[in-house]
């Protein structure tokens, strides 16, 4: 049993060795960006709040899926993870299982995952997804689990093993230490690595409570805020409706940089619109260019790649290209 973090640097590409990259390394893709919790640290859950902003409730169309991961063949490399998740709850969108068996089919994809709050994790989900091939599963445990719900993880559990990899975690913030120690307790033995994480202020203009301004996400001391965000030049964040926004956090679907349903992807990648802001953020402007990217707090709470001091080194060879 691995008590581990869900993000680690060990193995990992050094970014700027590699930008700028001709295929994204990981691709979200949001099957649904509806929820069935509330959960008062994800503005998702807050529906008013959702409403207020204009973003609609949709799930992903299926013909819009396939015609979206065909595009996937025009990039020279596999894309390393494809992520079924973004805003929602994945397993709300019924098609679940077949859009994992169809990306797993095209060979697109080195890994599919998805995270979910399990509520949905049914003894005839858990066997769907494994026949359709999901890689890996992170389950954001909800504070009033039960037994049911435990038993559903079991099941999940006896049957992926080998075949998917079992990811729990949950927001220890909003516990006491025995509440902690029970969640160890009872779910350590039934998922292949586990995590207690933390609260933090990720999602710009959103706000969260409960965050300790010491400690970031995965339980690490926080410390220097980077200058230049990393995810914009290795990861690409497709709505449901098919836009794309800049970053896997715009939970709004406000910053858009293309529309899959009249782009295509590889133009989306390479086009003007991301590659304005890489620039940008390369220029050290990160924080004077859109109100998004000057409140994000994932570059100081979260475990990003720091390519600050090579930012001078990536600006020449993208301009040599």
């Amino acid at each position: 049993m691995n008590k581990q973090l869900r993000i680690t640097t060990e193995n990992r590409t050094r970014l700027e060795t590699v930008i700028p990259l001709s295929t994204p390394y990981l691709v979200f893709l949001d099957p649904s960006n509806i929820c069935n919790q509330q959960c008062n640290f994800c503005p998702t859950g807050n529906h008013a709040l959702i409403k207020s902003v204009g973003r609609q409730q949709t799930m992903m169309d299926f013909y819009l899926y396939r015609h979206i991961i065909d595009q996937f063949a025009d990039f020279p490399e596999k894309i390393k993870v494809l992520r079924l998740y973004k805003d929602g709850e994945p397993l709300l969108n019924p098609f679940l299982p077949d859009m994992i068996n169809y990306a797993r089919d095209t060979g697109h994809f080195k890994q599919i995952d998805t995270t979910t709050n399990g509520r949905l994790l049914t003894y005839a989900m858990t066997k769907k997804l494994i026949l359709a091939g999901l890689n890996k599963i992170f389950i954001s445990v909800p504070f009033d689990y039960d037994g049911a719900y435990l038993f559903n993880i079991i099941y999940f559990y006896e049957h992926s093993r080998g075949k998917c990899e079992m990811f729990l975690k949950i927001a220890g913030d909003y516990l006491t230490e025995a509440e902690q120690e029970r969640f160890l307790k009872i779910f350590t033995p039934v998922c292949d690595s586990i995590a207690i994480e933390h609260t933090a202020p990720c999602w710009p203009e959103f706000h969260v409570e409960h965050v300790n301004p010491e400690v970031g996400i995965y339980g690490q001391s926080i410390g220097k805020e980077v200058d230049v965000c990393p995810y914009i030049f290795y990861s690409m964040a497709i709505n449901s409706n098919g836009t794309v926004s800049l970053c896997f956090l715009d939970w709004q679907n406000k910053y858009l940089i293309g529309d899959l349903k009249v782009e295509k992807v590889k133009d989306v990648w390479d086009g003007w619109r991301l590659h304005a802001y890489r620039i940008s953020h390369l220029n050290k402007l990160r924080k004077t260019h859109i109100q998004f990217c000057s409140n994000c707090k994932q570059l100081l709470y979260g475990m990003p790649d720091d390519i600050d001091q090579y930012a001078g080194e990536i600006l020449e060879r993208i301009h040599k290209q």
